[in-house]
């Protein structure tokens, strides 16, 4: 399934590159091939396709791990897979959203936006299904899972946003939204002992 999803994602990424280089009969070949999807581009948007799975993949295999015993190991266990989620969401959401939209990459007419778009609707998918899991993962700790409560409309309201974002859709507003729901967990971590910092998915990771 993850194979078939990254295959029709490239062939949609390379199909946008390839009209927005062939549209128009008289601009220069320069201008018109600046928005097309790269070979290195492919492999990350690749990459990125795998996010979701890979992660889904990675909260099932530490499912069967035996589980922390007394309720202080508890307590710190969800608070790491807290922390980790967390920062991944908010490091792919600055990363390939904040960004390069603050950066003008997601205007029409902007260099490189074809590729930006995608990448920005992957991340949004991707921080998303992350800031579920860090709810999820809140629960096992009274403290930070009363902080996580005022947040969990917040979050789900990032649902659809990743559509929005790879149609060239998404405004401040949808931006915004990204941005106070992350700088709301960053809070509730902080609150509750377990601050949260960046982290930016590498490919390996992304790729599972």
């Amino acid at each position: 399934m993850r194979r078939a999803f990254t295959a029709v994602l490239l062939s949609t990424a390379l199909l946008a590159g390839g009209t927005a280089c062939g549209s128009g009969s008289g601009g220069s070949s320069g201008s018109q091939a600046q928005d097309v999807v790269s070979v290195a581009q492919a492999d990350e948007l690749a990459a990125l396709a795998a996010a979701l799975p890979a992660a889904a993949e990675a909260d099932e295999a530490a499912a069967p791990t035996p589980s922390p015993s007394t309720t202080a190991e508890k307590q710190k266990f969800a608070k790491t897979r807290f922390v980790a989620n967390a920062g991944l969401a908010a490091g792919a959401t600055y990363q390939w959203i904040i960004k390069p939209y603050k950066a003008g990459k997601f205007k029409k007419g902007a260099k490189g936006r074809t590729f930006a778009l995608i990448k920005a609707g992957l991340a949004g998918a991707f921080a998303y299904n992350r800031l579920k899991a860090a709810a999820e993962n809140a629960k096992g700790d009274p403290l930070l899972s009363k902080a996580m409560v005022p947040l969990t409309a917040g979050i789900e309201s990032l649902k659809g946003l990743g559509s929005k974002l790879r149609k060239g859709e998404a405004g401040d507003a949808d931006i915004d939204a990204f941005n106070n729901v992350i700088s709301g967990v960053k809070e509730a971590g902080k609150g509750a002992g377990a601050p949260v910092t960046d982290q930016v998915p590498s490919v390996s990771q992304l790729g599972g």
